[in-house]
């Protein structure tokens, strides 16, 4: 079942001769629970596809479906809502609020929203993602894995349809990166998330189900590894 569709995406930046083109007509769509990796040289344009992906940066032109709903037809507070709902973002510099616990960080995305926190997935969170005892540590009492685990806590927090995740392993190590890759894997088996990453690294994107390389703001390729 199709969960995502991208029609003629185009962004581009400044005006007359500074104007660049950061996407290119680009289309594709994602199946539900689908798991991909984008890769592509910097300035390919990545970076740019994904935040307009999750609601972050307006496209010049072209159209972006989530479960049929035309994303940016939307006014600003229903797509401020479709930010914090349907889409979980990670990035590689974690983004965490520095005065805020584990718990207050992970929760925050329910509380914005002006929701009750779900106890249970809170706990289920901190357990999965190994903090569990840590739940009143600052960011700066967390090693850089922790708390880019905490970062996937945030994002998973709200049970979104679609996670992405903007070089989620480029601050760590080989293991801790290949922790944090099993951890998102497992979150997209376990709750049929569809999970879209951004990586340099290609031992990453061969585990995904699905490659799409960019390149000067178009796709290159589009392949399938495993179904």
């Amino acid at each position: 079942m199709e969960i995502l569709r991208v029609e003629n995406l185009c962004k581009t930046y400044g005006k007359g001769e500074n104007a660049v083109k950061a996407l290119d007509q680009v289309s594709f769509s994602v199946e539900k629970g689908e798991f991909i990796a984008i890769i592509g040289p910097s300035g390919s344009g990545k970076s740019t596809l994904l935040h307009i992906l999750g609601g972050v940066d307006k496209p010049t032109d072209g159209s972006v479906y989530m479960n049929g709903t035309d994303v940016y037809a939307q006014d600003d507070e229903r797509l401020a809502i479709f930010r914090r709902r349907q889409v979980g973002l990670i990035y590689q510099f974690y983004n965490l609020i520095p005065v805020l616990n584990v718990t207050e960080n992970i929760t925050l995305p329910v509380l914005m929203d002006g929701r009750q926190v779900n106890e249970s997935r809170l706990q289920e969170l901190l357990l999965t993602l190994g903090l569990k005892g840590r739940e009143n540590h600052l960011p700066n009492q967390l090693s850089g894995g922790q708390q880019q685990r905490v970062s996937i806590g945030r994002a998973l927090m709200n049970a979104p349809a679609v996670v992405l995740a903007d070089e989620p392993t480029g601050n760590l190590d080989s293991k801790n990166s290949q922790d944090i890759v099993e951890l998102l894997k497992a979150s997209n088996r376990k709750y049929g998330q569809t999970l879209i990453i951004i990586t340099h690294d290609e031992n990453i994107a061969l585990q995904a189900d699905r490659i799409l390389a960019i390149e000067d703001g178009k796709i290159t390729r589009d392949e399938v590894i495993r179904k």
